[in-house]
């Protein structure tokens, strides 16, 4: 690894990024040079980019009422600032220069959001760093939480949530198992993997409205929640379909965590209540039951890699389909 890796490594905001997710990142920072008392941007200047100081210092100034500067804050090597117009888009509130020659990484809007797009994992846990300091700074001079910073606790939420249910969505799902594999291969542990449907849910949009239908589904969101431990990731894939990722796991452990959220749905009167809440009068005096077909595998029992885990979960998802539906079905062994 080079040095500018390892001095990304050692930055409070990208410590929990993986050797290749700061490759990633190294592509999306733009160096910058300063002498001493160069003037990097001016209160009132526009915002739009994050800086990593890479050597030297900077100091950030204020101008008062008599005209007078006044140094509020001071950054050095492995520090970031101005992350806040990012999220903001208000111009610079205050003065930075440098203090000694000076080195610095930059980022700007369309790149940051770049990474958020492309890298939704490695952004989330960028910004999850990042607003735990800036929230420090702030409580550390006595102010309190700004409405920008809990904007930018938005922003990273709505990059890898789905907006309807408020699990994580596809493309958080996609790199986190990925993720997920890998830990659990180097650490030789078992890490399983569960793809969900709701059955016959097209009938359900189609004969009662999309909108009962969204209604289901986030009540069946709910009962995931309720029974899947903190350290599992669960996901919405597309429409009704429902992705689980349980480390640490293996296939018998995961079988019975699945039978309970399946019972659950099935004793639950999840189309009713959503016909109820909606205030549509139904003209069915017996509603059916919504129901869910389950497939699960299991590393290292039914998968060498990520995606042979996830195929393998298809695979058995799909003989739960046409088995019979409303049952957890277990890949097959290698």
């Amino acid at each position: 690894m080079n040095d500018k890796n390892e001095f990304l490594k050692s930055v409070r905001i990208f410590y929990d990024l993986t050797d290749e997710e700061i490759r990633n990142l190294l592509e999306l920072l733009h160096p910058r040079q300063l002498k001493k008392g160069d003037t990097l941007f001016q209160q009132g200047d526009p915002g739009g980019e994050l800086f990593v100081v890479e050597s030297g210092a900077l100091g950030i100034a204020v101008t008062l009422d008599d005209g007078k500067n006044l140094e509020i804050a001071a950054f050095k090597k492995g520090d970031f600032f101005g992350e806040m117009s990012i999220f903001e888009k208000e111009p610079r509130s205050a003065t930075c220069y440098a203090k000694s020659r000076s080195r610095l990484l930059a980022m700007n809007e369309r790149e940051f959001f770049q990474l958020v797009e492309s890298n939704p994992v490695s952004a989330g846990k960028v910004m999850t760093r990042m607003l735990a300091v800036t929230r420090r700074r702030l409580e550390d001079t006595g102010g309190f939480l700004s409405d920008m910073v809990q904007w930018g606790e938005d922003a990273r939420r709505r990059a890898i949530t789905d907006a309807l249910t408020g699990l994580y969505n596809r493309r958080y799902l996609e790199e986190a198992l990925e993720e997920y594999f890998m830990k659990a291969r180097n650490g030789s542990k078992p890490l399983s993997l569960v793809m969900l449907d709701l059955d016959h849910f097209r009938e359900i949009n189609e004969k009662y409205s999309e909108k009962i239908g969204d209604r289901v589904i986030t009540a069946a969101a709910e009962i995931y929640r309720r029974f899947l431990r903190q350290t599992d990731v669960a996901a919405r894939y597309g429409g009704d379909e429902f992705t689980f990722i349980l480390p640490d796991t293996d296939a018998e452990t995961a079988h019975a965590l699945m039978e309970s959220i399946r019972r659950a749905i099935e004793e639950s009167d999840l189309l009713e209540d959503a016909i109820r809440d909606s205030r549509v009068k139904s003209t069915n005096s017996s509603l059916p039951k919504v129901t869910t077909s389950q497939g699960l595998a299991c590393y290292p029992q039914h998968a060498t890699d990520a995606k042979t885990l996830r195929e393998a979960a298809d695979g058995a998802l799909y003989r739960a389909k046409e088995t019979g539906r409303n049952r957890v079905v277990v890949a097959q062994s290698n």
